[in-house]
């Protein structure tokens, strides 16, 4: 298991001295952070740009929604007012919620669809990105759309709404689509590539994520409408109010208005990723407003 251990020294604003006169006596999740000085961080290992290991940072964990997750870590290490010690453990769309629930990670910080099955279990943060299903497939197929696909094979990985909901859709649309699993997006793509699939279905963002870091845009190109609309969240424990709430401080006081958050935006969907490519997708209007960003492109 790979964990990463960071280390965060934030400046801490009390009330007397730099530091609090009485203590605050916390339970559930921050009285276990406050306790160990260690907050565990669930990462995807290959769901760029959003989370996944980059081999010209020594296989560090990297990428949008980690930068996220930083300015929650930033929040508690103040509220505590101790440093705070960062182990990324990876996580995989099977197991993340498991690990959320039993208490292996604090925070998933992935690419993660927040919905109503979800929230049974677990907690959201505010949405960090809204996103559909489509379709990737060899540049040389002349499908351009579901339906075109009707009695070919589709890829998806497990774990996934994409897993749970495409085969519902193609069921509604009396089409005769087999369907195959990967583990993860790593291997759903390679049962695209190896042949034994004519499509791979995944939220576009990510189709294009893979395409760009496997410089494979002459091979695959992703087609079709929207089959469905998602918005992606951070996961945390439910039923834990005291850091849910440090979580909506941290998107309150740290991302929300513009300039960080449209930083770290571009820095993952604008520039260029690590392997040189570059996404050129500008952030859309609905997350625009989600994020209360004025003129995206900055002033």
């Amino acid at each position: 298991v790979l964990a990463c251990l960071l280390t965060f020294s934030f400046s801490v604003t009390a009330q007397e001295g730099g530091r609090r006169v009485i203590p605050i006596q916390y339970s559930g999740t921050l009285k276990k952070i406050k306790d160990s000085g260690v907050i565990r961080l669930g990462y995807r290992q290959n769901s760029p740009p959003f989370a996944f290991v980059d081999s010209s940072t020594r296989n560090q964990p990297v990428g949008y929604s980690l930068d996220l997750c930083t300015p929650t870590v930033e929040e508690i290490s103040e509220e505590l007012e101790k440093e705070i010690r960062v182990e990324y453990r990876p996580v995989t769309p099977e197991n993340r919620l498991d690990m959320v629930t039993s208490g292996e990670i604090v925070l998933e910080c992935g690419s993660t669809v927040n919905n109503f099955e979800r929230r049974k279990r677990v907690a959201f943060s505010p949405t960090i990105f809204v996103t559909g299903i489509k379709l990737m497939v060899p540049t040389g197929s002349p499908a351009k759309s579901l339906r075109d696909l009707n009695g070919q094979t589709i890829a998806v990985t497990r774990g996934t709404v994409h897993a749970e909901q495409l085969p519902k859709i193609v069921e509604r649309q009396k089409l005769a689509i087999t369907f195959v699993t990967g583990a993860d997006h790593n291997e759903s793509f390679g049962l695209l590539s190896s042949g034994k699939a004519q499509a791979f279905a995944n939220d576009d963002v990510q189709l294009y994520g893979m395409i760009a870091e496997t410089r494979s845009g002459k091979q695959f190109r992703v087609i079709g409408d929207y089959l469905t609309y998602a918005d992606y969240a951070l996961m945390f424990r439910k039923d834990d109010p005291e850091f849910a709430e440090i979580v909506e401080r941290a998107f309150t006081n740290r991302l929300y208005g513009g300039r960080v958050v449209q930083a770290i935006y571009d820095k993952w969907f604008i520039k260029p990723l690590p392997s040189g490519v570059r996404l050129n997708l500008p952030m859309s209007p609905h997350l625009q407003q989600q994020f209360g960003v004025q003129e995206a492109r900055g002033d």
